[in-house]
């Protein structure tokens, strides 16, 4: 049973490989950002990392013959447009511009509680002892982690709070898109939320422009990697897995990416969080652990 109450829904092994391939591509989202964020604002970075996903994304639909997702799947798809790849996106850009990938990651991923957290009120699932445990244990190493930054300055504190709010637009855009499933296949789920992202984001549009200018095309080409791969992909593949199972089940898939974040931000970019941040961060996936156990 899940936490709501709900028998779970086991996926199968196309849906548990896409899963997967999300986790890897997520994963590498993290060090990618702090390699392109020296070069462009977040919201300048989520904007062109959303129209390179759109591009790819609308082509895609198009040569698979899929048009307009129905009525009933909009609400869905707008909210978890504006939340997950609006929002989400801009603050966890910001906040990478603060703190380290694999701090950011660590933060990030206490969202599959706030998943549950947020379908308890919403979808009247409720509040099951060990969510309210979980939280307990989740908030007490987002606390630690904070500590631990404290010294970085204000600046530190800063991105962990960011990275705590990327983490709830992740898991409402979740909470949002379960339902459009319903109504619409991952494919266009994907395709209609990136677009709505992109306009969410067109402020932005000045200064990617003056910013593509100015950046070494290292930087560029990050970004389009972002746009075709952690979204495009990766965003594709979750929504393929999310429609065979609970979002619970889905959010807990998750847990491997802080691990992957730090093992990619060392041989990449040099980075290594603190003994006393890791000790944090191992706190905030405990607590994720503890929710989600049966």
């Amino acid at each position: 049973m899940d936490l709501s109450g709900a028998p779970q829904q086991q996926m199968d092994r196309k849906a548990l490989a896409a899963a997967s391939t999300t986790v890897v591509l997520w994963a590498s989202a993290f060090v990618a950002i702090r390699g392109a964020g020296e070069h462009f604002g977040p919201g300048a970075l989520a904007l062109g990392r959303l129209l390179a996903g759109s591009v790819a994304l609308v082509v895609l639909l198009a040569v698979r013959g899929e048009g307009v997702p129905p009525r009933a799947a909009w609400p869905g798809i707008a909210v978890s447009g504006v939340l997950w790849f609006g929002a989400y996106m801009v603050a966890l850009n910001w906040g990478e511009q603060q703190v380290d990938a694999g701090t950011a990651a660590m933060v990030v991923n206490i969202g599959p509680v706030l998943i549950a957290l947020i379908s308890g009120k919403v979808l009247g699932e409720g509040y099951p002892p060990r969510l309210l445990a979980g939280m307990a244990v989740s908030f007490a190493g987002a606390v630690v982690v904070g500590l631990s930054m404290s010294g970085g300055g204000g600046s530190s504190l800063l991105g962990i709070a960011l990275c705590l709010l990327a983490a709830v637009t992740y898991a409402g855009g979740v909470v949002a898109q379960k339902p459009a499933l319903r109504h619409a296949s991952p494919l266009q789920v994907t395709t209609f939320g990136c677009l709505v992202g992109t306009a969410a984001c067109l402020p932005f549009s000045v200064q990617l422009v003056d910013q593509v200018g100015r950046a070494p095309l290292s930087a560029t080409l990050g970004v389009v990697y972002l746009g075709l791969f952690p979204t495009a992909l990766a965003f594709t593949t979750w929504a393929y897995a999310l429609a065979r199972t609970t979002a619970g089940r889905m959010g807990a898939t998750t847990y491997a990416v802080p691990a992957l974040v730090v093992l990619m931000a060392w041989a990449v970019l040099g980075e290594v969080p603190a003994l006393l941040t890791l000790a944090g961060g191992a706190l905030c996936l405990a607590g994720v652990a503890v929710s989600r156990r049966r």
